[in-house]
């Protein structure tokens, strides 16, 4: 199905930072994946972990106790100081069980519509439910009815938070991204979260954080949150849990942990042995090598270069980032820098018409990082306007 409008590239093998297409050309990966190859490609770690469970067992189901599911449950909460995980395939069903977790805990509270408030610019999936969360009506266009149950709020604004507060009863959960990925790394004022925090524990509502692009290490901590002094109710993983072998999870804290019962939910796939080996080698690798610190040293390195480099250029109107979340924002509609990116050598992805992504592995050399800088720069440097 033409679901995609990809770049004329094949890639056909990797190595650490690095990628190689059907016609012999380097590249460097600033992109992971969209942030899902955090220890970048053919890691030995990931590559034996793969291999050695696909000797020993790929699947069973989760009619019977899977131990290596345990092992990453036990791993995850202790990371996130969170009480249980539901494990499933990706992002947007790790948003089905949070939101599903939130109604739940709604009627259980005699709530007949519950109601999650979400945030404009934001993504969440692309199922029905998780598209209806999103804050971008390109993704829902088309896809009408969509599901009721969800309210909407200007991201980093506290404000309408408190107002909606006041006015719906039906209010079971608000849930948000610690910063806006898919729209531009966006990131909000530090008082946001802790502020919705606050709201939450008056309110008696769930706080819900979509860390499926910020969480692994890329912020500069294992997940975003962890900067801001506060724990949530109910968290959401995928992409560099796996680094490209599909997983996601969904994880609560408190009441949340308590909601589903045997019956409520439910996976084939989700948390298999082969996922959950791979997960907990990926967690493995980014403690031994310290990769949470090194993703925010590699992150100041970058963002300090390319606004050194840029900063007197025109057509620049904001270089931010969050440890190896960084976006350089321009002034014009700039998607056609991808294709030129490639043209230089490096993958890059380009986020709401004007935004270049740069979310690179946390494997990366300083001087690995300096050319990213080196490379982005000239891009911009010989950006033209249309």
């Amino acid at each position: 199905m033409k679901t995609y409008a990809p770049l004329p590239v094949t890639f056909t093998h990797g190595n650490g930072c690095w990628l190689w297409d059907n016609k012999d050309n380097k590249y460097l990966d600033a992109l992971c994946g969209i942030a899902v190859t955090g220890l970048g490609h053919a890691h030995p770690a990931i590559s034996e972990a793969i291999c050695g469970q696909a000797k020993r067992l790929l699947h069973t189901s989760n009619l019977f106790e899977i131990e290596l599911q345990k092992q990453l449950a036990e791993k995850l909460t202790a990371l996130a100081g969170m009480d249980n995980v539901f494990f499933s395939n990706s992002g947007a069903e790790a948003n089905e069980a949070a939101i599903k977790i939130a109604r739940l805990y709604g009627h259980h509270k005699g709530i007949k519509q519950p109601t999650i408030i979400v945030t404009e610019n934001s993504f969440h999936g692309r199922t029905l439910a998780t598209l209806t969360a999103t804050g971008n009506r390109k993704v829902q266009a088309g896809f009408e009815p969509l599901v009721a149950g969800f309210s909407r709020a200007p991201y980093n604004d506290i404000d309408a938070l408190r107002n909606i507060a006041k006015h719906d009863k039906n209010v079971v959960a608000v849930m948000v991204e610690p910063l806006q990925g898919e729209s531009g790394i966006n990131i909000p004022d530090d008082s946001y979260l802790p502020a919705i925090r606050e709201i939450c524990d008056k309110q008696g509502w769930l706080m819900i954080l979509d860390e499926i692009q910020t969480g692994m290490g890329r912020s500069g901590r294992w997940f975003a949150f962890q900067h801001h002094g506060i724990t949530p109710d109910i968290m959401t993983l995928a992409k560099a849990l796996g680094n490209g072998v599909p997983i996601g999870a969904c994880l609560a804290k408190g009441e949340a942990a308590q909601t589903f019962q045997p019956g409520n939910h439910g996976t084939t796939f989700g948390g298999n042995p082969l996922a959950c080996r791979t997960a907990l080698a990926v967690i493995e690798t980014i403690e031994q090598n310290g990769l949470v610190e090194r993703a925010n040293v590699l992150g100041k390195r970058i963002l300090e270069g390319l606004r050194q480099n840029l900063a007197m250029n025109p057509h620049v109107k904001d270089i931010r980032g969050k440890g190896l979340l960084i976006a350089v924002e321009l002034n014009a509609p700039c998607k056609a820098l991808a294709q030129q990116a490639l043209d230089m050598g490096i993958v890059i992805n380009v986020a709401n018409e004007n935004r270049i992504r740069l979310l690179p592995p946390l494997i990366l050399s300083d001087d690995e990082a300096d050319l990213i800088v080196d490379k982005v720069s000239s891009l911009v440097s010989e950006f033209k306007p249309k």
